[in-house]
């Protein structure tokens, strides 16, 4: 962590106990890390990416960083769900980075897990599992920790959501998972990949319609808060890809159009109109964090052409086979706050 940075708690300062966030004071100029969907023990040309940990660790280390954020997949989509996988051994690589480091949860490590080759366990299971083991207080992990404010209690429901902040700048980490959110379409719930019950299918629908509206009511809230300090930024940081990346055109919607081998993805429809909603009421910068397609991108992708949100970006994080990452460079004096810089771990 930066030397010049301190970590103050609320009581310290009236204001950070209205916005409800740990606050890092005085940085008007950092830098943080972004990274997921990583370790895979089969990553897609056959190789485990064991040793591209160590390296991308060493790189992320060697770094002077306020902080980074795992954007969910601890592991890879066809691997068992078991309790060290998801637990001690992630715990273990987030505790070998020297920065505080915020873990948001990916559909690997839950959403996925019901599938036969990840061990058929049932995924609001694991999904309490990581509650009670990944967010037992108000801390990060690594070897520096930093305080966070968590939407529930440490260890109970939406103790995952997680909010902080440094200077001027709001971060918000959100349980957004790939495979449409945890929403299960009819005629998706049984396959030959599952042996779930459709009464865990009807499970998993109830609980994503509950965790959706949390998701929502955390983010206005956050803008809320945002607002309130007169905030440079706010970035949003969630594992799901929602989708943004069907062939651009200038008449056609491409969310909204249903393509033969792509996924559903209207789980993530009422979360990304409140997004939109509240960017253009903001006049700070947002941006908009996710992994789950292994592919760096920084682009502007809300609403359409003829309607741009200028003050939106969207980026992608590397994944698996790709053991990259992303460096932040934060500067509320300039007009665009963030600026990226994918770092190319040598060896990997």
């Amino acid at each position: 962590m930066n030397k010049n940075l301190k970590l103050i708690s609320g009581a310290a300062l009236g204001l950070i106990v209205n916005l409800s966030a740990p606050t890092i004071a005085n940085a008007s100029v950092f830098s943080f890390g972004l990274w997921g969907d990583m370790p895979y023990a089969k990553n897609s040309d056959g190789a485990k990416d064991g040793e591209k940990i160590t390296r991308l660790v060493d790189s992320i280390n060697a770094s002077e960083l306020a902080f980074t954020v795992f954007d969910g997949d601890t592991k890879d989509g066809s691997s068992l769900c078991t309790d060290n996988e998801l637990g001690q051994s992630t715990i273990d690589v987030f505790n070998k980075v020297k920065a505080p480091t915020v873990y948001v949860l990916g559909d690997n490590e839950w959403t996925d897990c019901h599938r036969i080759n990840n061990g058929s366990y049932n995924g609001l299971e694991r999904l309490n599992y990581l509650r009670q083991t990944m967010f037992v207080d108000d801390n990060s992990f690594g070897q520096t920790k930093m305080k966070l404010h968590r939407q529930g209690p440490a260890q109970g429901l939406y103790s995952e959501n997680t909010r902080w902040m440094v200077g001027n700048v709001v971060f918000v980490g959100l349980n957004i998972p790939g495979s449409n959110n945890n929403k299960v379409n009819e005629g998706e719930c049984t396959t030959s990949k599952t042996l779930r019950t459709q009464e865990e299918c009807d499970a998993d629908n109830a609980e994503y319609i509950a965790r959706d509206a949390a998701n929502i009511s955390f983010l206005r809230e956050s803008f809320a808060n945002a607002k309130k300090r007169s905030a440079a930024g706010l970035m949003v940081i969630m594992q799901a890809d929602p989708v943004f990346d069907l062939p651009e055109t200038e008449t056609v919607d491409e969310r909204t159009t249903v393509v033969e081998g792509l996924p559903p993805h209207e789980g993530y429809d009422a979360f990304l109109a409140a997004l939109t909603e509240e960017t253009n009421a903001f006049s700070g910068q947002v941006v908009l964090v996710h992994g789950d397609t292994h592919f760096y991108k920084v682009d502007k992708p809300l609403v359409n052409q003829a309607n741009l949100i200028k003050n939106f970006t969207r980026v992608e994080t590397f994944g698996s086979p790709n053991v990259h990452w992303i460096k932040v460079n934060v500067n509320t004096k300039n007009p665009n706050v963030f600026t990226f810089q994918p770092m190319i771990v040598l060896g990997n």
